[in-house]
């Protein structure tokens, strides 16, 4: 039993104007995978070029690593941006959130490409630098809760982790269009070129993106769910607080949970990339060109790996995946150093087959673990605190970690410990699989329900 009533199915009244599940699920994958990219771009510009541009004075060292605090300024605003659009979402709809999110982020993406450098505007360029990722995070930190409760609250329930993971395509699908952009790039331009405009088209790129997807979303319906919500008068009031004084022991659990994937995967999306072009003096093509390639396999095979979440519950796969995670760290990090291509990727897909686990069905799993009138705030805010431990910190201690002649074995213990305070995490979670579930039913399952 919920603290609002028994967690029992009621029914939905199906509206005539609801969309297809396939155009709600790629409208949420479409607009994740634009926001995303806007995010990523960033992640891979700081490996490359903003240290130097908007950090000169730092010495190489220090200069990535002070592009990188920047990159993690982003992560930091993301649980922010989550309370802000989860109080839309549970207040006035899922579909707003939408919405508004891709355009805060897609604006901010744009304005970064503008921004003059050091040399041109002094300390107001990395004050401008920092302020505009910050909005980034403070949009994406919207969208993710958003995009997911538009596909879940869709779907039927025996379907829900399948149809869930579409919007999980669009981090390794955005992944895809600022790598792909940065390599076109690198591989047609000189250093100099590069260096003094070709980074800036990706952020250019964002505005048309975010457009795009606007035009696509402003067509989509309100989820059945909320809108049972509001004929039934049960939203909740301060959705923040009532997530923090009620469910703070669920969303500790989440967000620890959910960490080693954003650790593992920063690990290979954008530290790797610093620590083979500096360290092992493999060329930045080369690398984005290994790392592209892995996340390609990881996103095509989402929704495949989804249908085991539908099939065997959330909970086994997700205890599943950030057990390989943490067993897989110290190999990773062997396969990387080696600074042969070949070996290289196969470390990068060994860490994303093991992700892939977890994260195909993430998107079912948070939002069935907290009741409807809380839901966009507590899932939103539970994936983005991970953000913070996991995406925000591993690249800077992954950095600092990784000095001296030999491989960076602090760093392999980092990842490996992170992920044993995932899977225990995930461990005092419960399952949250429909044993019985009928289309046409809203699942009202919360905490206090799951964990009785």
């Amino acid at each position: 039993m919920s603290a609002h009533g028994p967690a029992v199915p009621t029914p939905v009244r199906p509206r005539r104007s609801d969309p297809s599940m396939l155009r709600v699920a790629s409208a949420s994958l479409v607009g994740t995978a634009i926001e995303f990219y806007d995010f990523f771009v960033y992640g891979t510009a700081a490996a490359l070029v903003l240290g130097p541009l908007f950090f000169p004075a730092f010495s190489p060292l220090a200069g990535t690593l002070a592009a990188f605090g920047t990159f993690a300024v982003g992560f930091i605003a993301r649980p922010l941006g989550s309370v802000l659009f989860g109080h839309i979402g549970d207040r006035y709809g899922r579909r707003p959130v939408l919405v508004a999110s891709l355009l805060t982020t897609g604006l901010a993406t744009t304005a970064v490409g503008f921004l003059p450098p050091y040399t041109t505007l002094g300390t107001a360029a990395p004050v401008l630098l920092l302020l505009l990722r910050f909005l980034q995070g403070i949009g994406l930190g919207g969208e993710w809760g958003g995009a997911v409760l538009l596909t879940t609250e869709h779907a039927p329930p025996a379907r829900r982790a399948l149809w869930g993971s579409f919007p999980q395509m669009g981090p390794p699908l955005g992944f895809l269009l600022a790598n792909g952009t940065m390599l076109t790039l690198t591989a047609s331009l000189s250093p100099a070129q590069f260096l003094a405009w070709g980074w800036r088209v990706p952020f250019w790129a964002a505005g048309v993106l975010t457009l795009g997807g606007l035009l696509l979303r402003a067509s989509l319906t309100e989820t059945p769910h909320f809108r049972e919500l509001a004929r039934n008068g049960d939203r909740a009031d301060a959705p923040a607080r009532e997530v923090v004084r009620k469910h703070w022991r669920l969303l500790l659990l989440t967000a620890g949970g959910l960490s080693v994937g954003y650790a593992a995967f920063y690990a290979v999306s954008t530290w790797s990339l610093v620590y083979g072009t500096d360290r092992l003096d493999v060329s930045p093509v080369l690398m984005l060109a290994l790392v592209t390639a892995a996340v390609a396999v990881m996103g095509v095979l989402t929704p495949v790996v989804a249908l085991l979440g539908d099939r065997f519950g959330r909970r086994p796969m997700c205890l599943t995946g950030s057990a390989l995670v943490s067993l897989w760290m110290f190999p990773f990090i062997a396969l990387l150093h080696t600074g042969r291509p070949l070996l290289m990727f196969l470390g990068f897909l060994g860490t994303l087959l093991a992700l892939v686990t977890m994260f195909s069905v993430i998107a079912a799993y948070l939002p069935e673990l907290y009741e409807p009138r809380v839901r966009c705030t507590g899932a939103a805010v539970g994936y983005n605190l991970a953000g913070v431990l996991g995406g925000a910190l591993t690249p800077i201690v992954a950095t600092a970690l990784s000095g001296g002649e030999g491989p960076p074995w602090g760093v392999a213990a980092w990842l490996t410990g992170i992920g044993i305070l995932s899977t225990a995490c995930f461990a005092a979670l419960p399952e949250t699989r429909p044993r019985t579930a009928e289309a046409g039913t809203v699942d009202t399952t919360g905490e206090e329900a799951a964990l009785a």
